[in-house]
């Protein structure tokens, strides 16, 4: 079937109101009726600020949603793909007790009773099976909080969306739990081309079993809401008949999915009273939230959402996806909706949406601010606004207007590269993530001066780091000078401090004398691969280790090393860096204490996709392609090792072909032509046992 012609914007709509609803419904999550409403009332706009939180966090509805759909692309089987498939991505960028799910161990936390299994080597669908996990486990919330993406990808296909979502939710869950993941995928790819809710409800009922339960739900809170006009009464309806009492463990699919039915039929099309709705009524709150947002998002656009500023405007389109692959952690709506839409490319086979050459930062969707905010130096007002025009290649750019600009005043607009201060605090969920940007590479920005700006504005590019005890400080670009209606191409060669992790990008605007006016962002991206060396900064505090995603049993920071690894069994990685490195060379300085084996990987893509040189306790150098649960051997030789000494190690992927050094001698030469990493990441790696490494080294090949 033809992609609507609104696609993209509809996919932007449905990742913007799955963000809503998952951060209107976040501080209450867990809460009754009854104490929401003795506390708020109705749940109507952000309250995070009355519960001393955050309002942008990290969360497993949206972790999971936007990081299992990548089954799709790092598997070649398309809409072919299995269960067995989705587990592997689950092993891949889940890392245990730390990414994305509640790890509430076995028999307690759903999803994580499934990993278990899966890292036992039970494939998917048994590891979330009822036969081997039980009803009430195997029928918890989990199946249907991660499903929204799926639906996205098979948009105005509700069977292949229902199949889809069966298969993803069958790693972790089973019985009811599919069949409400399927319903709710059903009507959302259905949304992308169905405007009536009835439609939308009677399409999804058609592709489920008639004798499930999930049937009976829906068509109860059908007639509830056909005789009630108050939703409270149905409500009260929902919990005598389908409550936590009688539909146990922490969070049961079956009360829950009835609440987003309530919110979709009570709300009246409006995005801020549906979500009201099943956001009071308490229970998984976020998760509910989330998924009805998604669907009402895509059903009713971007218009939909327009309608509400005060929901939209303030998340300025951030999310964080905590993961295995740490350069996606910090993320936005538009670079989630693009990357959605290229897999549906992909698996047409058509060439990916790259605008303004591929730029991160671009502003091509309606309202888009893709996580830029904006402050003031003095007393200078200014606002952020997407517009149309000002682009060489685009149609879109962010509007920086500013008003009374002095020159003792400068406005800066920015948006975070890495962890900002306001979310390293722990949490349920905590962040891992590497930065985006690095010493090294290069910086491409486009900026538009106003024809009816009063006067002329200097402007330069700068980033923020994390210093001394982690307090930020700042480097800034040239600064050039723009005259009314004219532009300016600009290109900053990064270079910070050795270490350090940069923790955002912007631009600030100053002026000679008092004016006002608007600059135009086009575009800001940044290419080629990092020139970095990973050590301890001078008077570091923490956020230098966090930019590390950590994947071993135990890092310690209180030896000399800069960095002891210690896994206890299997393998563990430490990893840094992003899937747009590419053609660069690794090196590290390494000591052995023990290990079954101990190397350095290049072109990382998660727990169980990368290269690696490896030097293995039985006296060989190794030079391994790890492919989900293959390993495979590219090349080997006898190479004595002596536990306590130090080996350089280097490796170097460009297209494909693999050079490695042990201690300046050329050991491997090897070209990977079977469907070679791309990019990715760089790490230390330690297989049942310790290691030991002074500092990291990238360059560009």
């Amino acid at each position: 079937m033809p992609l609507p012609t609104d696609y993209l914007e509809r996919v932007y709509a449905g990742v913007l109101g799955k963000l809503i609803g998952v951060y209107l419904g976040r501080p209450v999550e867990g809460w009754t009726y009854e104490r929401i409403n003795e506390r708020f009332g109705e749940i109507d706009s952000y309250i995070h600020e009355q519960l001393d939180q955050q309002l942008i966090v990290t969360d497993d509805d949206i972790g999971g949603t936007f990081t299992f759909i990548r089954a799709l692309e790092d598997h070649a089987s398309g809409l072919d793909i299995t269960p067995a498939d989705i587990g592997e991505t689950w092993l891949n960028y889940l890392i245990e007790n730390r990414t994305i799910l509640w790890w509430g161990g076995l028999g307690n936390s759903t999803e994580h009773t499934a990993y278990l299994r899966l890292k036992q080597g039970i494939s998917a669908p048994a590891s979330g099976s009822i036969a081997l996990n039980g009803p009430v486990v195997a029928q918890q919330i989990g199946s249907q909080i991660f499903i929204d993406s799926w639906a996205m990808v098979v948009p105005s296909d509700p069977e292949m969306a229902a199949d889809l979502a069966g298969r993803a939710a069958s790693v972790s869950h089973d019985g009811e739990a599919i069949y409400a993941a399927q319903l709710l995928a059903a009507m959302q790819s259905m949304a992308f081309v169905e405007d009536d809710t009835n439609t939308l409800l009677d399409t999804a009922l058609g592709l489920i079993l008639s004798d499930a339960l999930m049937p009976r739900l829906v068509e109860d809170v059908r007639n509830w809401h056909a005789k009630e006009e108050d939703w409270r009464i149905a409500r009260q309806h929902i919990a005598d008949n389908y409550g936590y009492d009688k539909y146990g463990g922490n969070c049961h699919i079956v009360p829950n999915h009835a609440l987003i039915l309530l919110g979709l039929l009570y709300g009246e099309d409006d995005l801020k009273k549906s979500l009201m709705i099943t956001n009071t009524s308490g229970w998984d709150t976020d998760c509910n939230g989330g998924n009805l947002g998604c669907l009402l998002g895509i059903k009713n656009g971007l218009t939909g959402i327009d309608a509400h500023p005060d929901l939209r405007q303030p998340i300025a389109d951030r999310l964080y996806i905590s993961s295995a692959d740490g350069g996606r952690a910090i993320s936005d709506a538009v670079q989630e909706s693009y990357i959605l839409a290229n897999l549906v490319g992909k698996l047409a086979g058509e060439a990916p949406l790259n605008p303004k050459d591929a730029a991160r930062f671009h502003f091509e969707l309606p309202g888009a601010l893709q996580g830029f905010q904006v402050s003031s130096k003095g007393q200078a007002p200014a606002e952020l606004e997407n517009v149309v025009g000002h682009s060489l290649s685009g149609k879109r750019s962010l509007a920086i207007r500013f008003q009374a600009l002095s020159s003792e005043d400068a406005i800066q607009a920015h948006t975070p590269t890495f962890i900002p201060p306001e979310a390293s605090k722990e949490s349920i969920y905590p962040l891992l993530a590497s930065p985006t940007l690095y010493s090294g590479q290069q910086v491409k920005a486009r900026m538009v001066a106003d024809a009816k700006n009063q006067a002329a504005i200097q402007v330069k590019l700068f980033i923020q780091y994390y210093g001394a005890d982690d307090y930020l400080e700042i480097i800034y670009a040239d600064e050039s000078t723009l005259q009314p209606d004219t532009d300016i191409e600009l290109d900053w060669s990064i270079e910070a401090p050795e270490g350090v992790p940069i923790v955002s990008i912007g631009l600030e605007i100053s002026s000679d004398g008092s004016t006002a006016g608007t600059l135009y962002l086009d575009y800001l991206g940044w290419h080629g691969p990092p020139d970095i060396v990973l050590r301890k900064p001078d008077q570091a505090g923490q956020m230098w280790q966090r930019a590390w995603v950590n994947g071993v049993d135990q890092l310690d920071n209180y030896w000399e090393d800069t960095y002891r690894l210690v896994q206890n069994e299997g393998r563990g990685l430490l990893m840094q860096g992003t899937r747009q490195w590419k053609d660069y060379k690794g090196s590290a300085n390494i000591r052995v204490d023990l290990a079954k084996s101990a190397g350095l990987g290049v072109m990382v893509q998660g727990m169980r996709r990368y290269y690696a040189l490896l030097l293995t306790e039985q006296g060989q150098a190794r030079l391994v392609k790890r492919l989900h649960s293959e390993e495979l051997i590219l090349a080997e030789k006898d190479l004595k090792i002596d536990f306590g000494n130090h080996y350089e190690f280097s490796l170097q992927c460009v297209d494909g072909q693999l050079d490695a050094w042990v201690d300046g001698e050329h050991v491997f030469s090897v070209e990977d032509k079977d469907d070679p990493f791309d990019g990715g990441a760089v790490a230390l790696l330690c297989e049942a046992g310790t290691m030991a490494s002074d500092a990291v080294i990238v360059k560009p090949a």
